[in-house]
């Protein structure tokens, strides 16, 4: 019975350690967070995305204060990944492959101060990390200037339900706007 019970509990540690996670948050602003929620939900290891707001002052704003106001928010995707299957760096490199670094009125057709592109960064490491890839991106594109904000993070607020997944549950409408914007082409 003893070595049965041994064999159990060594099976279910097992498991456990296997199918550990190791849960990050990492926030970037792109311009429309729908296109930045439909780059990343698709990609192995990101958990999920929320479109939300951050890098401004005032707490809990709408999606008419940021766009409209002087919130000093940014539209912001809230990316959380595992971290044992994609890094930081690998996220950084998957953001700068969708958005336009070198605008620094907005994103495509979405202009405006809440539209402007921003990698946040928690930690020394995630700054070191973002400061590396924009000196890289510059060596790339000798005559562009990088103008991607890089902030510390400090609060997410969710945007409100109908951005969430609004590319899945508003499929046609956002083909429509993201067609239009040439966003994809630009890339």
């Amino acid at each position: 019975m003893k070595k049965i019970i041994s064999i159990a509990f060594a099976f279910f540690l097992t498991i456990n350690v296997t199918s550990a996670k190791n849960i990050k948050e990492a926030y970037f602003a792109g311009g429309c967070f729908w296109c930045m929620e439909d780059s990343f939900e698709k990609i192995n290891g990101i958990e999920e995305v929320i479109s939300g707001y951050s890098g401004g002052d005032v707490e809990n704003p709408s999606y008419n204060e940021v766009t409209f106001g002087n919130t000093g928010h940014f539209e912001v995707a809230k990316i959380i990944y595992d971290e044992e299957i994609i890094s930081y760096k690998e996220l950084l490199n998957l953001y700068w492959k969708n958005i336009d670094p070198f605008d620094a009125t907005g994103q495509f057709c979405d202009k405006g101060s809440s539209y402007r592109s921003v990698a946040f960064y928690k930690n020394q490491n995630e700054k070191n990390e973002i400061k590396k890839s924009i000196i890289n991106i510059e060596k790339k594109f000798k005559d562009k200037k990088v103008v991607t904000f890089v902030k510390k993070f400090k609060k997410f607020y969710p945007a409100e339900d109908y951005h969430q997944d609004y590319y899945q549950k508003n499929f046609i409408n956002y083909l429509l706007y993201k067609k239009a914007c040439g966003r994809d082409q630009i890339l």
